[in-house]
């Protein structure tokens, strides 16, 4: 009986732990020393969050500065289209963004952007439409000088003068450029396809071909009050 009672009391004193051994102690050891702790790059944790964020269109106001920043030009999207491209590996999606530019002075452009994301989309469409500036002159009242009709592809926009007070008589992607342009005062009528690329085109096209009074006297060889 002897034997058997000193071999139970040294199990127990294996199993029950010391009484100044507090929760605190069992705590710290479950946590990992600092050498054994994984380094974590911030850099790295940020694009993370950026990748898996479930708003990932979100712009912070940083960003739209640099995005946005158009230099005294104003910007007006005309279309945000969504693409779908479908492969092996399943259906890819893309953004594109059409906008007009204008500073309502003379100088008018457009561009064409394409990303995964709309921001991304705006910026590459912004930077093309500053490439693509213009400049289309007017009369002292705001409108044109005669009447003209743009072509692009399969469009054709007629533009006509119109006289003080009658505003811009145009819709869709016409008025946005029209509007950028500076134009008041102005007549206009679609005579051919809807697509808004050659629309815009067509109206550029048509502002840019204007001939003034003093041009036509010049190439004539004549004076204004001759013609």
């Amino acid at each position: 009986m002897t034997a058997t009672n000193n071999n139970s009391n040294e199990i127990k004193k294996t199993i029950v732990p010391n009484e100044n051994y507090t929760n605190q102690n069992l705590e710290k050891e479950d946590q990992p020393r600092k050498d054994q702790q994984q380094k974590t790059n911030p850099h790295e944790e940020n694009i993370l969050e950026k990748k898996f964020s479930p708003n990932r269109n979100f712009i912070s106001k940083k960003q739209k500065k640099s995005y946005f920043a158009t230099d005294g030009f104003e910007k007006k999207v005309v279309k945000i289209k969504r693409i779908n491209k479908t492969t092996k590996g399943g259906r890819k999606m893309r953004f594109s963004v059409l906008l007009v530019i204008g500073d309502r002075k003379g100088n008018v452009g457009f561009g064409m952007g394409k990303s995964i994301e709309i921001p991304n989309a705006m910026q590459k469409a912004l930077k093309n439409a500053k490439n693509n500036l213009t400049k289309v002159i007017m009369t002292k009242k705001g409108s044109i000088y005669h009447d003209i009709i743009g072509k692009s592809c399969a469009a054709k926009i007629l533009l006509k003068p119109a006289p003080l007070g009658t505003g811009i008589v145009a819709g869709g992607a016409v008025r946005t450029v029209i509007e950028l342009a500076g134009y008041s005062d102005i007549y206009t009528k679609n005579l051919g396809k809807n697509t808004p690329t050659n629309m815009i085109q067509a109206t550029i096209n048509g502002l840019k071909a204007q001939k003034t009074i003093e041009y036509i006297a010049k190439m004539r060889d004549k004076k204004i009050s001759e013609l």
